[in-house]
């Protein structure tokens, strides 16, 4: 517990705040104005505290502050904070991920265009961003469709052949610019053409393309008629989802939320140039007791912290408590003027409305699938917990897996399962120490002993992993029997069964008690089962074929004449790894103990004529 005499040590500053618990987590980040009056606040008044703050109060023992010069330091500060250390008592956006772009680089002699997910200030022409990474793709394509750009990386020029066309010269899909045939001037146009499009300047395009299309019937031309008909059959169908919302040709960002219980949903809709391109939704979790308005501050500062784009105007349903503050940071990052609205009345509170609308229902589609889900998992666990005869569902399952090729880089790999769900930051590997050749039964008997002695070593401080109700062992009696063998030398209650597979390798039962139980494979309990057995699989799987492989390149060195076992072994001990040897010189390898002057110059030419 925090020591409250320590409060009066806290700077009358400018700056953030980052609270910490006993085992040095940050567990909450704020900013303030005078940080020794905005943390006293959390202490000298806990009656009138919320449930969650006051259960965040209870876990902080340490303080730390960090002074800035001005409130909008520490607003952007706090920003990077939250984004690196994900706070549990902030709020915090339930996916954190990079939006797809369409990146149009007109900074190049011969442009191309392409999907990104990073913006970039490298003279390129980005637009977006877009929610649908599928949505770019297909946009892409059907551009590319109607203007054959090249979608290579090779430097070109007019005039000058340079190597020979790819393949997608020869199936109509690119100029072959690289063939020196195609002018900048004529390159241009298209280009042009295609930044129109995505400008929405397709009106005058289409207008343009029309009359040379009749222009070509007229003159019998029926194959340039064909294609001008193709390529404007192409642009409407682009931008024929592109809904009108103004005629100011703004770009503007129209934000609401709807809540329901302890969750919330933020629905973004983004209007450029006047129309929809696209919307997007992120879910909020912990924001029952919290202020409208500072559930939207953190969601502003998060999202546009990472988005990349900003636009001129952000309409907002809810206002913020420190909106100047915001909109100068906004305006910074952005490098031009950002305005925040909350409209009270036209088209644009209209505009919100049907946001929140959206909002909503996504909120409701996502608790019904997140009900579903947890209904389903808890099926899958009952049944488990029937045919094991458990007095409890189990919510912690580990399984573990042995894979070496003749007894060679044996590994164990260990995955685990919470309420059903795969915890991916609790699995953990095993690079098999005792055991020399192949006996999978000792191998098994190795890793499960580790676990063991770790858990019960640590067992007081709670720093490592929590014993599981059931350990899946992949094999049968024989590895159920070694596994237990183990289990039986400490005082705990583990249930250990084994994954049975058939000749091909998949599962077939389930080994229990002594005997093997036969499983459905339509049934939740049988999908769960075949999901635990592929995983345990695949995760030991995944670690042997890294380490065989930093094998095999480390192997290649006895291929060099002088160079033998024990000298791989020092090369590697000294360099640490294969590139490092690749890019030493033969001064550098010959200063190695033991190594003469003639084995040195062979590794060094063997790698330079590689």
């Amino acid at each position: 517990m925090y020591d409250k005499d320590k409060l009066k040590e806290l700077p009358q500053s400018p700056g953030i705040y980052m609270m910490k618990n006993n085992q040095g987590e940050i567990i909450y980040v704020g900013k303030a104005i005078n940080l020794r009056n905005r943390v006293r606040q959390y202490f000298h008044s806990q009656h009138n505290l919320t449930s969650k703050t006051a259960v965040l109060v209870s876990h902080i023992e340490t303080i730390e502050t960090i002074v800035t010069d001005s409130e909008m330091e520490a607003l952007i500060l706090e920003c990077n904070l939250i984004k690196t250390h994900m706070p549990r008592y902030n709020i915090l956006l339930k996916d954190d991920k990079s939006y797809p772009w369409i990146r149009v680089t007109i900074n190049e002699e011969y442009p191309r265009i392409m999907m990104t997910r990073e913006y970039k200030k490298d003279g390129s022409k980005y637009f977006g961003p877009f929610t649908s990474a599928f949505a770019v793709k297909n946009t892409i394509e059907a551009i590319l469709k109607i203007y054959p750009l090249k979608t290579c990386n090779r430097q070109v020029m007019f005039g000058k052949k340079i190597g020979r066309p790819c393949l997608n010269f020869h199936i109509g899909q690119c100029q072959a610019p690289c063939r020196g045939n195609v002018s900048m001037e004529k390159y241009g146009q298209d280009i042009q053409s295609i930044l129109d499009i995505l400008n929405g300047r397709h009106p005058n395009l289409i207008k343009i393309l029309k009359d040379k299309m009749d222009s070509a019937a007229m003159q019998q031309n029926y194959e340039e008629a064909a294609m001008l008909r193709d390529q404007i059959s192409g642009i409407e169908h682009i931008v024929e989802k592109q809904k009108i919302i103004s005629n100011t040709k703004q770009d503007q960002d129209f934000i609401a939320m709807a809540m329901a219980d302890d969750m919330g949903c933020v629905q973004v809709f983004h209007v450029r140039e006047g129309k929809l391109m696209g919307r997007d939704h992120f879910f909020l979790e912990g924001i029952a007791e919290v202020k409208l308005s500072e559930i939207m501050e953190s969601f502003v500062k998060q999202y546009y912290s990472s988005c990349g784009f900003i636009p001129r105007e952000i309409i907002l349903r809810e206002a913020m408590e420190d909106e100047k503050t915001i909109e100068q940071w906004l305006s910074l990052t952005a490098g031009k003027k950002i305005e925040l609205h909350i409209p009270q009345r036209g088209k644009k509170i209209k505009m919100l409305e049907m946001v929140a609308e959206n909002a909503d229902l996504a909120l409701k589609q996502h608790l019904l699938e997140k009900r579903q889900k947890e209904e389903r998992s808890k099926s899958r666990l009952e049944g488990l917990a029937d045919l094991l005869e458990l007095e409890k569902i189990p919510k912690r399952i580990e399984a573990y897996d042995i894979s070496n090729i003749s007894g060679t880089n044996n590994v164990g790999g260990m995955v685990v399962f919470e309420d059903g769900k795969l915890n991916r930051k609790a699995c953990r590997r095993f690079k098999i120490k005792s055991v020399e050749g192949q006996n999978d039964y000792a191998s098994m008997q190795e890793m499960v002993f580790r676990r063991m002695e770790r858990a019960m070593k640590v067992q007081e401080t709670n720093t490592f992993l929590p014993l599981p109700e059931i350990m899946m062992i992949d094999g049968g009696l024989g590895h159920v029997t070694a596994v237990e063998s183990i289990v039986s030398l400490y005082p705990v209650s583990i249930a250990v069964c084994g994954l049975v597979k058939d000749d091909h390798h998949r599962l077939r039962g389930i080994f229990y008690q002594g005997k093997e139980v036969a499983l459905k494979k339509a049934t939740p309990l049988g999908v769960f089962l075949f999901e635990v057995s592929e995983e345990v699989h695949r995760y030991t799987l995944g670690y042997h074929q890294v380490l065989r492989n930093k094998e095999m390149l480390a192997s290649r060195l006895e291929e060099i004449p002088g160079v033998g076992k024990k000298r791989r072994a020092t090369l590697m001990a000294h360099f640490e790894n294969i590139n490092n040897i690749k890019n030493a010189n033969a001064e550098e390898i010959m200063a190695i103990p033991g190594m003469s002057e003639k084995t040195a110059q062979a590794i060094s030419e063997y790698f330079h004529r590689d």
